[in-house]
């Protein structure tokens, strides 16, 4: 068991069994002071309260360890809704060229971008990717993330495709960070097949065979992806991919409406769509048939800020009631792996408060990976995923531009500590 004790700032986010917070839920951040919070053995929050009292209803048990939190915040661990982390192959190269003005398509049609990424990603060997994954997961672990979406999608064929499907599977079974995977085989259209061939591929071919290795046990994928985009999956290849994956129990979340409008976000309400990313140019229609259907966006503050796209609107979708998650997009295209560095930009250059950006890296993050009655806020049943901050108060967390180095105490899953932090022993986080 472990005891946190007398934390400053204990934020659980949600108290009530909330599966999502909407705008103005979020607006009501349950914080309590001088608080503490009980692990079992089992990994899962056994009392949440204040000090006083769980010093009292826990006085005849022993823990294996206790942790002073007097002048520090206790907060649900943060949980990254949209990654692509297995790659082989760097492309630093490509930053400058957007430096100088070339375009994301532009790129990618002259045989950069996806493209480049998946020559590296076939060549490379299993275990070179998941030696690359597995420092790229414990970066994201010591930013605070707990729980991470992990998307394929740089295989493009089906050998390759499954061998990065293995390396995520491995990661799942051997690493203490919780993964959600995401089958992404329809992220580019391979070279030399048209969009109907690769559709045609993914549904005959590839989804049979993630439903026969489910099935033996081998590899258990959590979510389908489609790249819905002019020039790459129109809306109709992106209807027939979902709905295949939809029909072998795949959650539906994909990314839509990013460099065109292509009514995305109305097909993935139709869908019954758990999630869908990016929606820089999404219409008034499809946010009012997101917030309809609880279907959740992903924004990705750092896609539009690397790639100088205008800014999803998460105003308006707050002001509509859709439930607005955040996620990194870590990739070679955007190299981020901090959920607080991602935090800070949603609150800046998309207007967010900081409560609902913190809302949107926990609890509607899990929701849109469809883990939210597990995770994302600190409540009694739920797995005990935190971290302690080293600060008196918990908007440090955002409003602190990187150096989350000095600030992270520690971060803990299933009640165990899995980093622990020494710079904070010394120094004062102001």
């Amino acid at each position: 068991r472990l005891l946190l004790e007398n934390a400053q700032e204990l934020v659980l986010v949600c108290g009530r069994g909330e599966r999502y917070l909407r705008r103005d839920g979020a607006a009501g951040l349950a914080v309590l002071r001088g608080a503490s919070l009980v692990v079992g053995l089992d990994g899962c929050i056994k009392a949440v309260g204040q000090a006083d009292v769980i010093r009292n209803q826990f006085s005849e048990a022993t823990f294996e360890r206790i942790i002073d939190c007097s002048g520090k915040c206790v907060l649900p661990g943060l949980v990254d809704a949209h990654t692509h982390p297995v790659w082989a192959g760097d492309r630093v190269h490509e930053f400058a060229m957007k430096l100088a003005g070339a375009s994301y398509m532009e790129i990618h049609q002259a045989g950069g971008g996806i493209h480049f990424t998946v020559a590296h990603t076939r060549k490379a060997t299993e275990e070179e990717l998941f030696s690359a994954f597995k420092h790229r997961l414990q970066r994201m672990l010591r930013a605070g993330s707990t729980l991470v979406e992990c998307k394929s999608g740089y295989g493009l064929n089906l050998e390759t495709e499954l061998k990065m499907l293995r390396v995520i599977e491995r990661a799942k079974r051997s690493m203490d960070i919780g993964i959600s995977s995401t089958y992404c085989g329809a992220h580019s259209v391979p070279k030399g097949k048209t969009a109907t061939e690769a559709t045609d591929d993914i549904i005959n071919n590839h989804l049979p065979k993630l439903k026969e290795l489910r099935l033996s046990g081998e590899i258990h994928v959590n979510n389908i992806d489609v790249f819905c985009e002019k020039g790459v999956f129109d809306l109709e290849s992106t209807r027939r991919i979902l709905q295949a994956g939809k029909d072998i129990e795949l959650q539906i979340n994909f990314h839509g409406d990013e460099l065109h409008p292509m009514k995305s976000a109305e097909l993935g309400a139709e869908l019954g769509a758990l999630a869908i990313s990016h929606l820089e140019e999404v219409s008034d229609e499809g946010i009012t048939a997101m917030a309809r259907a609880k279907c959740a966006a992903v924004l990705l503050p750092t896609t539009a800020y690397m790639l100088r796209l205008k800014q999803p609107q998460a105003r308006k979708m707050l002001q509509e009631g859709v439930i607005v998650a955040l996620g990194s997009d870590f990739n070679p295209n955007a190299y981020c792996f901090s959920m607080p560095m991602v935090m800070h930009l949603a609150c800046v250059n998309m207007k967010m408060s900081m409560n609902e950006a913190l809302a949107a890296a926990t609890i509607n993050a899990a929701y849109a990976l469809g883990k939210s009655d597990t995770h994302g806020s600190l409540e009694v049943g739920k797995q005990g995923d935190l971290i302690i901050i080293n600060s008196s108060r918990w908007e440090h967390l955002i409003y602190q531009f990187g150096g989350h180095e000095a600030l992270i105490n520690y971060v803990i899953i299933k009640g165990k500590v899995v980093y622990q932090n020494e710079m904070c022993e010394t120094m004062t986080s102001y």
